[in-house]
């Protein structure tokens, strides 16, 4: 059996990490002004939209989830044809309807699907999971690398699910963003009240930078810290104290809204490597993907983990 692993474009993967483990990506259209990109998890196209777009809060920009339509196209032409079973993972069903559109698609490729089969050359049934992350940017990233890193060692597929089941309310991803005032103007059109405006002013005004963290379908700040280089400094020096006290699985993804070369000069940075290195951990950068950086800003920084460790310290 051929077990595949499918992702949206937030999840948070070095794209020679997704070309080298055969994940399928399910992209996100974003517009900004009357263009549309799409978000793919292309580093390149990446690249380009960081530089070319000063996506900052004057900027009209939204993202949409793929359609129905779409995803069942996506499913078909794809998955089917590659997999004999796919899990898709999707950002929180709370902040996104990608979890219910790829759920409504799974059961309309049902009638379907064996004649796409048929012509890949592929025999028996095609199954389809669908699970929410609970958790963003990063964090999503490191649930699917420890998925594949499960695939990979031929666990079967039913014990794959309740692993990554067990796993999936352990896994955190944090982040510090340059622009509280940035993030409110987003939330606010998406309707989310969990940025204050005082909050986001009196931030903006004091230079203080919260540490958030997406756990368990929440959103919600950890530390504040003065100075955007002090909060990143703080959030990875957190990152290596899980790394010494023992991460439940091996691996650590760290995001850039941006260049993500960018990453490796941030504060703490080096010594987050350096404790990876020591302890046998493996440490995945790659770019934030784009409805990241719309919806956080530009310059946002994230760790993602898997750890028994719930307090921030």
């Amino acid at each position: 059996m051929r077990i595949g692993l499918v992702v949206d474009s937030g999840c948070d993967l070095p794209k020679d990490f997704i070309d080298a483990n055969d994940i399928l990506v399910m992209p996100v259209p974003i517009r900004i002004g009357k263009e549309i990109f799409v978000d793919d998890r292309d580093p390149q196209r990446a690249r380009d939209f960081y530089a070319r777009h000063e996506v900052d809060k004057n900027h009209d920009a939204e993202t949409a989830p793929p359609s129905v339509e779409q995803l069942r196209s996506l499913f078909l032409e794809k998955a089917v044809g590659e997999f004999d079973y796919a899990l898709v993972q999707t950002v929180p069903k709370s902040r996104s309807p990608i979890f219910d559109n790829a759920t409504e698609a799974a059961h309309a490729i049902l009638a379907d699907y064996r004649k796409y089969r048929e012509a890949a050359g592929r025999e028996g049934p095609f199954r389809i999971r669908i699970s929410d992350s609970q958790t963003l940017f990063a964090g999503q990233g490191v649930l699917a690398a420890e998925t594949v890193r499960l695939i990979r060692s031929d666990m079967k597929v039913g014990d794959i699910r309740q692993r990554i089941s067990d796993l999936t309310p352990k896994t955190v991803g944090y982040a510090v963003v340059p622009d509280l005032y940035y993030v409110h103007k987003r939330a606010r059109k998406k309707g989310d009240k969990s940025v204050g405006l005082v909050g986001a002013l009196m931030g903006s005004a004091l230079d203080i930078k919260p540490i958030l963290c997406a756990r368990q379908d929440q959103t919600f700040p950890v530390a504040k810290v003065r100075g955007f280089d002090q909060a990143v400094e703080k959030m990875f020096a957190h990152a290596c104290g899980c790394i010494e006290q023992g991460l439940i699985t091996p691996i650590v993804c760290v995001s850039y809204a941006g260049d993500p070369e960018a990453a490796y000069q941030l504060p703490g940075f080096s010594q987050l490597k350096a404790t990876a290195d020591r302890h046998d951990v493996e440490l995945l950068v790659s770019h934030m993907g784009l409805t990241g950086g719309v919806n956080i800003g530009p310059g946002a920084i994230s760790v993602g983990l898997i750890t028994d460790q719930m307090d921030f310290v």
